[in-house]
């Protein structure tokens, strides 16, 4: 049946999604970006505000002084403070995609929430479901996306300047989209049974 296809191929889609930093460098045309910040899109948000900006930059230099940004924050003290909790393998492969791995993907989409439509509480609630459909329509195509907010951590004023983002778009996240330069190993994850609880704490599911 259709909806059997429909459920098993989102199934599939979620459990492969996974975090990506290291890209091919072939172009991504117009109408494969368009259909995953279609899906970005698609989210729900606060009030149905909407208050979702995306950037697409190809331009080199661009993206180059994105990735500097991410590395000035990463090596400013960001790295340190990684090293006691992210596992080696982890730790070295999040360092690779900082020093380059990440600027170095064909496209990065600069996401920003308008000011004028979200109110401040409710920014994360409309903006990270969006991101969240956008990395999953990413996977369904092929391609390789990581959330990753370090450029906004040594403050946001020179991201918002490098893409031209007015003063009513606060930019939260950048998401480089590619072609994984190598086949993704599948994710880890907790069981149910630490995470999920029946109608109080400690009843493990």
């Amino acid at each position: 049946m259709e909806a059997d296809r429909e459920t098993a191929a989102f199934f599939t889609v979620v459990h492969r999604q996974r975090a990506c930093r290291a890209f091919r460098t072939d172009p991504i045309d117009d109408e494969t970006v368009a259909r995953v910040l279609e899906a970005a899109t698609a989210a729900p948000s606060a009030e149905n505000r909407q208050p979702w900006v995306f950037v697409v930059v190809r331009d080199p230099d661009t993206r180059a002084a994105i990735g500097d940004l991410m590395r000035q924050v990463w090596e400013g003290g960001a790295r340190t403070f990684s090293e006691a909790r992210l596992a080696p393998e982890l730790l070295a492969d999040v360092d690779r995609g900082v020093r380059g791995g990440v600027a170095a993907a064909p496209v990065l989409i600069v996401v920003g929430a308008d000011t004028t439509l979200a109110h401040p509480a409710t920014v994360g609630a409309s903006l990270f479901p969006a991101v969240q459909n956008l990395l999953l329509a990413a996977t369904a195509l092929g391609l390789g996306s990581v959330l990753t907010t370090l450029a906004m951590s040594g403050g946001s004023d020179e991201l918002a300047s490098l893409v031209g983002l007015p003063s009513t778009v606060t930019p939260v996240a950048v998401v480089p989209l590619g072609w994984p330069e190598r086949r993704l190993r599948p994710a880890r994850r907790r069981t149910l049974s630490e995470v999920a609880h029946r109608e109080t704490y400690g009843n493990c599911w």
